[in-house]
């Protein structure tokens, strides 16, 4: 996999969000921004995420991914902080 192919993969799970994913091979890390997490907990949002790669991880295509979840609002701060 690639990190267009997981990208896209997030996307149709999560379409109204906005996704970065950067790796190679079977480890990756991903940045998802959306309303959709607003008022969840970390590890809700964390779940949401996994939901939408669900057999690519059991499978084993995915062996490493590294997820970190925001709200616009907190997107807009933790880019502020230069924080990703």
């Amino acid at each position: 996999m690639n990190p267009e192919d997981v990208k896209n993969i997030i996307l149709a799970g999560l379409p109204d969000c906005e996704v970065t994913v950067t790796g190679d091979g079977s480890h990756f890390d991903a940045v998802v921004i959306g309303e959709i997490f607003e008022g969840q907990s970390a590890v809700k949002k964390q779940q949401m995420v996994y939901t939408t790669l669900g057999d690519r991880i059991t499978s084993g295509a995915i062996h490493a991914l590294s997820i970190k979840t925001y709200t616009p609002a907190e997107w807009a701060t933790a880019s502020k902080l230069q924080v990703s």
